[in-house]
């Protein structure tokens, strides 16, 4: 189980550093990911994750303390807000895009009254 849970964290974090820089491909659900597996597979692949600037970057204000810089929120919510309302656009059901549209909704639910906003980078 140990070098599934290995495996798996190297696959993550794989991805969340493609996320890094194809926007189309999410960032931190990949790192949170990578994160419990290490954590629970290999103490040198945790530290190792958690000390990368990756990490630090996408992860380690929100890891910490459940909250996120208004930059980064801005980011997220315009980047995944813009890709939803792509695929609905070209989406033929109807049923499907109410779908997408409450995800819109939710999403921005959640960014606003559930994660605590930093007002400035550093505090």
């Amino acid at each position: 189980m140990k070098y599934i849970l290995m495996s798996i964290g190297i696959i993550a974090t794989g991805l969340g550093a493609i996320g890094v820089v194809l926007p189309v491909l999410p960032t931190t659900p990949f790192l949170l990911l990578a994160a419990f597996c290490f954590a629970k597979s290999s103490k040198r692949f945790h530290q190792w994750l958690v000390n990368t600037s990756m990490y630090k970057n996408h992860m380690e204000s929100f890891v910490e303390s459940r909250s996120m810089t208004v930059k980064s929120k801005i980011y997220i919510l315009t980047l995944a807000s813009a890709m939803l309302l792509l695929a609905a656009y070209f989406m033929k059901s109807v049923h499907l895009r109410i779908f997408i549209l409450c995800l819109i909704v939710f999403k921005y639910y959640y960014f606003l009254f559930k994660i605590k906003t930093i007002r400035k980078e550093g505090m």
